[in-house]
């Protein structure tokens, strides 16, 4: 049995190490809420950029542009979306997991394929696995703006556009409640479907002309997806972190109920010990 002395010690550690989950818990909490309102604001534009360039695509006749057009497939890119920092739960782990499974079901060799890295956690797991990372970006703020992530986006716009690949893949954890996150795959280029069944399409008058509109509007579109999906990941990644150290809280009180019921049966047993030593001496000297 653990000396008195080596059970407060563990005691006192734990107690130190369940304040700092606690405040890590609540700093994770804020920043969720953040970070959820800062998605669900940037749903309403994802909309009407989606209708706009849905009704020129689909309502326009004679217009087109090489992002709409699916060619035979000689390369694939991969944009996988992860944090900097652990201590996120499965937060990381799941998303790798299925991104890697992926890939080694779809390629045969590195070749057929790229990874864009956004988070230090990706970029890490892809290069110890000698998998060729053409883009990365890694620091990303909690609270990220556009600006952060603009020079990636358009990069790898830039990549399609210049047939350094032929279709682009996202994956990210999408934000259905602080308790769930789900791994997600959106095909980002080609753009080839739009979900138009909500709404009839609108009808635009063109200046100069519909090819030219979407010669601008096409890149920011994928570009805003890219952006879009950072957004949804970062209020996952928050309550992923929140949900693990509120976790690791509970599991400190446990550990810490646990060892102060063995600290007091040690210390009792010690005062036993002691009293019969006592008593013992006592009637030898009788």
């Amino acid at each position: 049995m653990a000396s008195l002395r080596d059970i407060k010690s563990r005691i006192t550690s734990t107690k130190k190490t369940s304040q700092i989950t606690k405040a890590m818990q609540m700093v994770s909490a804020s920043k969720m809420n953040r970070a959820e309102a800062n998605a669900k604001a940037y749903v309403p534009y994802m909309e009407k950029i989606q209708e706009v360039v849905s009704s020129i695509a689909n309502g326009s006749t004679g217009a087109s542009h090489p992002m709409l057009v699916s060619r035979p497939v000689k390369k694939t890119g991969y944009l996988v979306i992860t944090s900097d920092r652990g201590l996120a739960g499965a937060y990381n782990s799941s998303i790798l997991r299925h991104v890697h499974k992926t890939i080694l079901e779809r390629h045969k060799s590195n070749d057929e394929f790229v990874i864009i890295a956004i988070g230090r956690v990706g970029r890490d797991f892809f290069v110890s696995r000698d998998m060729h990372v053409e883009l990365e970006v890694t620091g990303v703020p909690d609270q990220p703006s556009f600006a952060d992530i603009s020079s990636l986006a358009k990069s790898t716009v830039n990549l399609y556009l210049n047939e350094l690949c032929d279709e682009l893949y996202m994956y990210y954890n999408h934000y259905v409640s602080p308790i769930q996150q789900d791994v997600t795959e959106t095909q980002v280029l080609p753009l080839a479907d739009f979900n138009t069944s909500n709404a009839a399409l609108t009808s635009y008058e063109f200046e100069p002309n519909a090819e030219e509109i979407l010669e601008v509007l096409l890149p920011q579109y994928a570009e805003s997806l890219i952006y879009g999906a950072l957004l949804d990941g970062k209020a996952s990644e928050h309550s992923a972190r929140m949900t693990a150290m509120k976790n690791a809280t509970d599991n400190a009180k446990e550990l810490i109920d646990s060892l102060s019921l063995q600290y007091n049966r040690a210390r009792q047993a010690a005062i036993t010990q002691e009293i019969t030593e006592i008593v013992g001496g006592a009637a030898a000297l009788e």
